[in-house]
């Protein structure tokens, strides 16, 4: 490895540790490469070379706490056993991962993110994959084995993450969720939904 690339990883890191801290303070007007430049030191040269623009940094951005996010989905489903549990783990590691990171979540749930994902899918599927593989293997498992219902597994995540990021959504912007309540209740609902 050369010194540098530790330098350029350092880098990159406090670029999109400052960028969110811009996102939590300011919102989305806030977040521009003037307020990242200041607040991080680092050139705007440096973030285009890292980054290519903006909307680069908060691509990047979205993978990072995606990326997290799916290692706490992930995580919660090897300490179950059975699909149930497993169903209930994953729409509670969810919500558990949005209340403790609501700057990231309001983040990862925005009109620009959701666009830029759109924009990228194929490309952030791509980056994800590693993250992705075990969760669709899990699935898959699960469903050749009767215990979940046999639908492609776009429903299934559609089904699956579809109420929870919509809980998360309203939990972050209007607030009137209360998030403890729909991880105690939530969990078995999305498991009728995807139960055989």
């Amino acid at each position: 490895m050369s010194p540098k690339q530790p330098r350029g990883e350092a880098t990159a890191a406090q670029v999109l540790d400052c960028a969110l801290d811009i996102y939590a303070a300011h919102g989305e007007a806030g977040l521009t490469l003037g307020a990242i430049t200041s607040a991080s030191g680092v050139s705007t040269g440096s973030i285009y070379h890292h980054f290519g623009s903006l909307n680069g940094v908060v691509i990047a951005l979205g993978q990072l706490w995606l990326g997290r996010l799916l290692d706490e989905l992930g995580g919660a489903l090897r300490e179950v056993d059975d699909a149930r549990s497993g169903i209930h783990a994953l729409v509670r590691a969810y919500l558990r991962f949005v209340q403790a990171n609501p700057d990231a979540a309001r983040l990862m749930h925005s009109v620009t993110v959701d666009r830029e994902i759109t924009t990228h899918a194929q490309q952030i599927r791509g980056a994800q994959e590693a993250r992705l593989a075990p969760l669709a293997a899990w699935l898959h498992h699960h469903q050749r084995s009767g215990r979940l219902a046999t639908l492609p597994l776009p429903v299934m995540e559609s089904l699956i993450l579809g109420p929870v990021t919509g809980i998360a959504r309203r939990w972050l912007s209007v607030g009137d969720i209360d998030i403890e309540e729909a991880a105690r209740t939530v969990p078995e609902r999305v498991w009728l939904s995807v139960s055989p």
